[in-house]
């Protein structure tokens, strides 16, 4: 493949798995958790650098889990405690990831990880950090990783499926199941920070925020049905990452900022354009009634 055809083909994966982790955030109108765990895993990945020396291997995602993982249980606990959602979310994200950036400026000194790198990622060197497999040869190693991030999220989500239905919808006639309706909850962030820690180093948090949710979002407005919903997340992702590196060829930008724009034009186009929830529609629905009657 192709240098360009790497770099579609990261970001797309990047789409699909943030696309469908997405929709169970957006549904569950905690959005803005995707924003808090994108910069808190920061920290974790700081941590687990100081412990093992290394900027990359099974060390940076388990401290990206744990991080996210703490900035939900912060964000719970915080929650429980009367203080209001966004509230929590605000404080615990901003100190988490304050203490990230410090312990960066203090502790790690000169290594390939900083606060820029962390926002923006260097997706344009994916293709030359590669990996020998048997039979295809070498691929980019953030390929391989967010191919089997993809894979993982996809299986969660068609053997859950039930679960993460009636607990996103229903919660309390999910407890009354039997269904453990906070373990699935820190089980989907423990997803949202596997998914980010894997697209972290290539996108960076800017555009795994913007494709947890806009995604999510855009799909949110097309249809009522989960599965197409999970369906069309995706693919918006994959149209986003495509359409993204088309911009910033044309106008010589930042990859993933332009591929972050993409998902923002495509939640533009669902908000003007989509059949139900469009705010043409809307326009032109009672101006039918109306010529009708």
């Amino acid at each position: 493949m192709t240098y360009t055809a790497w770099i579609i083909l990261t970001a797309a994966l990047v789409g699909m798995a943030c696309g469908l982790v997405g929709v169970f955030l957006v549904l569950r109108k905690t959005a803005m958790m995707a924003d808090a765990i994108s910069h808190t895993v920061l920290l974790g990945i700081v941590v687990a650098y100081l412990v093992t020396r290394e900027v990359s291997g099974p060390a940076m995602l388990v401290g990206g889990i744990a991080a996210g993982l703490l900035t939900a249980f912060f964000v719970q606990w915080l929650h429980s405690l009367n203080v209001q959602h966004d509230a929590s979310m605000g404080v615990v994200f901003t100190t988490l990831f304050a203490i990230g950036v410090i312990l960066i400026a203090t502790s790690v000194g000169n290594v390939h990880l900083d606060v820029q790198h962390a926002l923006m990622g260097d997706i344009t060197f994916i293709p030359f950090q590669t990996v020998t497999l048997p039979i295809v040869g070498d691929i980019p190693e953030a390929t391989v990783i967010l191919l089997l991030v993809f894979l993982v999220v996809l299986f969660f989500i068609v053997a859950f499926y039930k679960e993460w239905k009636i607990t996103t919808f229903d919660p309390a006639l999910a407890a009354s199941l039997g269904i453990p309706v906070l373990f699935m909850h820190y089980f989907l962030m423990g997803l949202v920070s596997v998914t980010t820690v894997a697209s972290f180093d290539a996108v960076g948090a800017i555009m795994v925020v913007a494709m947890l949710i806009t995604p999510a979002a855009s799909a949110y407005l097309w249809t009522d049905k989960l599965a197409v919903m999970l369906v069309l997340s995706g693919l918006f992702g994959v149209v986003a990452a495509i359409a993204g590196y088309v911009i910033a060829f044309w106008i010589d930008t930042s990859i993933s900022g332009s591929m972050a724009f993409a998902t923002g034009i495509l939640f533009m186009l669902s908000f003007l354009f989509s059949p139900k929830h469009g705010l043409i529609m809307k326009y032109i629905r009672p101006s039918k009634i109306a010529h009708s009657t």
